[in-house]
C-alpha cells in the first residue's frame, strides 16, 4: 500500500512540475529553443541616450548615417559576387584599399593558377606543400605591371568584394558607411541581391565644443576591459562611452539594437527592433555654461593686455547650488592663440585633475582647526604682527590689520592669526625667535580638518579619473605655516567647490554632481540623491561663524565686489606665490602670483555657490603685489547673471 501512494505521488510531483514548465517557464524554454535552434546577428548600432541640460535642451544627440551591408546569400556563386562587386562599384563612391587589389587580379585571371608551375603543383599533390603556399606564391607573383592593367571600376570592384567576404559567412558586411542620396536610390533602384541599407548612429554637439570634454567620447571598447564588457552582455565590436559622462553612465545611455534573425537561405529579417538608450539630464543650466564661459574668455583677454601678465593664460570657474552639490556651469579656458587672433581650448577636465596652490581661501578650514583644538577664542582680539621663527624669514600678513580676532582674521585675510593656530596646534606659544619643533601629528591635524570640508580628498563627483591635490610629504616648521594659509598642498578646482559648499551648508559635504536624472521618455530611471557623505566635527556655532566671518569680506574685507551687494554674499579670496619654469630647462625660476576666490549667496540661506581660479595671473617682478581684478570680474558677472536669470 505504501508503494502505491508513493507511485502516485512521483506522478502528481511530475505532473505539476510539467504544469508548471508549460505555464509559467513557457517563455524561458521557448526563448532557449529559439537561441538553440536560430542563429541572431545584431544590428551595427543604436542610437544612444541623448544628454540634456536641467531645463530639457538638447546638448548631445544623434544623428543617424545610412550606410549599406551585404549579407551572403546561401548557395551564392563567386561570379555572381562579383557581379555584384561591379554594380555596387558603378553607384559608390568608395576609397580603393590597394590590398585588395593582388587577391581580385588573381579571381579574374583563372584564380592565378597560370602563375604555379607543374613542379609546385606536383609538390602540392604530394602534400610537400599546402593550398597555403600556394596561394602565398600567387600573390607573390602578380606584379605591379598586372595591378596597373586594372581599370579604375575594376579596382572599387575590388575593394568592394573583398568588404563582401570579410568575417564570418552570416555575418552583415559593412560596405560603406554614410552613403549619399543619390547613391541610396541608385542602391534601392538596382534591387541587388543580399544588399540592404541601415541606419548609424554618430553623436552631434549642438553647441560645438561647449562642455564636450565633460561629455566625453565614445568608440571601441578599449582592449584592457573587453573582458569585462563580454560578462557584461556587449559584443567586441560594440561602442561604448571611453571616457567621462559617457562613461560614466555608459549603462544608462547605451541603446539596444536592432536584432536579426538569419534565415536558411542567409537572408535576415528583423526579429527585435532595438530604442534608443535613456537621456541623461544633467544639473547643467546651458545659458549659465554659455555667459561663464564668455566671461572667462573676456576676461583672459583684457588681463593679456596689462603688463607682468607674461604667462597667464588659462582661468577655471565652478557655480552650482550649495544644499544639494549640484553644478549649474563649470569652465576651464586655455587661451592658445594671442589677444589680437584669440583662440581658446577647453580644458574643463582640469577642474578635477589638475591641482593648484590657492592661498588664503583654506582660511575658514584653518580657523576651523584652531576651534577644534581649543587654540583661539571666539571674538577675542590680538593684534596683527609679524611671525619670527628660527632660521626661517619674517612672516607676516599683506599689511598691518590691527586688532584682529577669528572673524576679522578671514575677513582681512591675516596671515599672522592663521600663524598662531599653527603653532599653538604643536602646544606651542608663539615667542621671537623661537625653535618650533614641528611633527607630521601637527600637519595631520590640519589636514584631516581640510579633508573633512574636501581639501585633499576625493570629492566623489561623477566622473572618472578624478585626483586630488599634492599633499606636501616634507616636515619643517615654516611649512606647518605655510600649510595654514595655503601655500603648501594643493587643491583641484572641484575640491574648492566641494569646500565652499560645506561651509554654505553648515558642515555637510555632499559629493559635487552633474546628473540631475536620468529618464526614459516621462519615466524617471535614477535620481540623484545628494546624500551626506560627512559632517564636520564642529557646533554649528562655530560653522554660522565662519559663514559670518565670509559675509564681512564681502561687505568691508578684501572680497568686496566679487558678488553684487544687493545678493547678501559670504565670500574668500585668496593670493598665493608659485614658481614656474619658463625656459623648460625643469628650474623653477619666475616668481608668479595667483588668485583664487570661493563663495555663495545669500550668506544665511545660500542658493548659489562659485569658486573661481586665475593661475599664474602675472609676474611678481617689484615683489608687490599688482592688484588686476579678473579673478573677481568673473565671479561677479555669473553671479549677477544668475540671480538675475533665476
Amino acid at each position: 500500500m505504501k508503494k502505491y501512494f508513493l507511485i502516485i505521488g512521483l506522478f502528481l510531483i511530475l505532473i505539476i512540475r510539467i504544469l508548471y514548465i508549460s505555464v509559467f517557464d513557457k517563455a524561458k524554454y521557448e526563448k532557449l529553443l529559439l537561441e538553440k535552434t536560430n542563429v541572431f546577428v545584431y544590428g551595427e548600432s543604436s542610437p544612444r541616450g541623448r544628454i540634456l541640460d536641467r531645463n530639457g535642451v538638447v546638448l548631445v544627440d544623434n544623428i543617424g548615417i545610412k550606410s549599406i551591408y551585404y549579407s551572403k546569400l546561401s548557395n551564392i556563386s563567386k561570379d555572381e559576387e562579383i557581379e555584384i562587386s561591379y554594380i555596387l562599384a558603378k553607384i559608390l563612391d568608395i576609397n580603393i584599399n590597394e590590398d585588395s587589389l593582388k587577391k581580385f587580379w588573381l579571381i579574374l585571371n583563372n584564380n592565378g593558377d597560370d602563375l604555379i608551375k607543374e613542379e609546385e603543383w606536383q609538390l602540392y599533390r604530394e602534400r610537400k606543400l599546402n593550398i597555403t603556399d600556394i596561394n602565398k606564391k600567387k600573390i607573390e607573383r602578380v606584379t605591379e605591371d598586372d595591378i596597373s592593367k586594372l581599370s579604375d571600376l575594376d579596382k572599387k570592384s575590388a575593394t568592394i568584394y573583398d568588404l563582401m567576404n570579410k568575417g564570418y559567412s552570416y555575418d552583415k558586411k559593412l560596405i560603406k558607411k554614410g552613403i549619399t542620396d543619390w547613391e541610396y536610390s541608385q542602391i534601392v533602384d538596382s534591387n541587388i541581391k543580399g544588399i540592404t541599407e541601415e541606419m548609424t548612429w554618430e553623436r552631434i554637439y549642438n553647441y560645438g565644443d561647449t562642455l564636450k570634454d565633460i561629455f566625453g567620447s565614445i568608440g571601441s571598447i578599449p582592449q584592457e576591459k573587453i573582458d569585462m564588457y563580454l560578462k557584461n552582455g556587449y559584443k567586441r565590436n560594440d561602442i561604448v562611452g571611453t571616457s567621462y559622462l559617457e562613461q560614466e553612465y555608459e549603462e544608462y545611455l547605451k541603446g539596444e539594437k536592432d536584432l536579426y534573425k538569419v534565415n536558411k537561405d542567409n537572408t535576415i529579417s528583423l526579429y527585435k527592433e532595438g530604442r534608443r538608450g535613456n537621456d541623461l539630464v544633467l544639473s547643467i543650466d546651458i545659458n549659465a555654461q554659455l555667459e561663464l564661459e564668455k566671461s572667462i574668455k573676456e576676461n583672459i583677454i583684457n588681463a593679456k593686455k596689462l603688463k607682468n601678465t607674461d604667462y597667464y593664460s588659462e582661468a577655471y570657474a565652478i557655480v552650482g547650488i550649495p544644499k544639494t552639490g549640484e553644478i549649474l556651469a563649470l569652465s576651464g579656458q586655455k587661451l592658445i592663440g594671442d589677444v589680437d587672433n584669440p583662440i581658446f581650448k577647453n580644458t574643463n577636465t582640469n577642474l578635477i585633475n589638475t591641482s593648484y596652490t590657492v592661498g588664503s581661501v583654506v582660511k575658514m578650514a584653518t580657523v576651523s582647526t584652531g576651534y577644534k583644538y581649543n587654540v583661539i577664542e571666539i571674538n577675542k582680539n590680538i593684534k596683527d604682527a609679524c611671525i619670527k621663527l628660527y632660521n626661517v624669514p619674517l612672516k607676516c600678513s599683506y599689511k598691518s590689520l590691527g586688532q584682529i580676532n577669528d572673524l576679522t582674521a578671514i575677513s582681512k585675510s591675516s596671515n599672522y592669526y592663521q600663524f598662531n593656530i599653527a603653532i599653538n596646534i604643536t602646544n606651542n606659544k608663539y615667542k621671537y625667535n623661537m625653535k618650533l619643533e614641528v611633527e607630521k601629528e601637527d600637519f595631520n591635524k590640519f589636514r584631516d580638518m581640510f579633508k573633512s570640508y574636501g581639501l585633499g580628498n576625493l570629492t566623489g563627483i561623477d566622473l572618472p579619473n578624478e585626483t586630488t591635490g599634492i599633499i606636501g610629504n616634507t616636515i619643517k616648521n615654516d611649512l606647518l605655516l605655510n600649510l595654514s594659509i595655503g601655500q603648501y598642498d594643493t587643491y583641484t578646482p572641484i575640491e574648492l567647490f566641494q569646500y565652499v559648499n560645506t561651509i554654505a551648508s553648515l558642515g555637510e559635504r555632499r559629493s559635487p554632481s552633474l546628473m540631475k536624472t536620468i529618464k526614459n521618455n516621462d519615466n524617471i530611471i535614477l535620481q540623484n540623491e545628494y546624500n551626506i557623505l560627512n559632517k564636520v566635527e564642529l557646533d554649528n556655532m562655530y560653522l554660522e561663524r565662519l559663514k559670518e566671518a565670509m559675509h564681512m569680506a564681502i561687505k568691508s574685507g578684501t572680497a568686496q565686489g566679487y558678488i553684487g551687494i544687493n545678493y547678501n554674499g559670504a565670500g574668500k579670496t585668496g593670493t598665493s606665490e608659485t614658481y614656474i619654469d619658463t625656459d623648460n630647462d625643469n628650474i623653477m625660476d619666475t616668481k608668479t602670483i595667483s588668485n583664487a576666490f570661493v563663495g555663495f549667496a545669500p550668506y544665511d540661506d545660500p542658493k548659489y555657490s562659485i569658486i573661481v581660479l586665475t593661475p599664474n595671473l602675472y609676474v611678481d617682478r617689484d615683489y608687490k603685489y599688482q592688484k588686476i581684478h579678473y579673478t573677481k570680474y568673473i565671479s561677479n558677472n555669473i553671479m549677477n547673471f544668475l540671480f538675475e536669470n533665476a
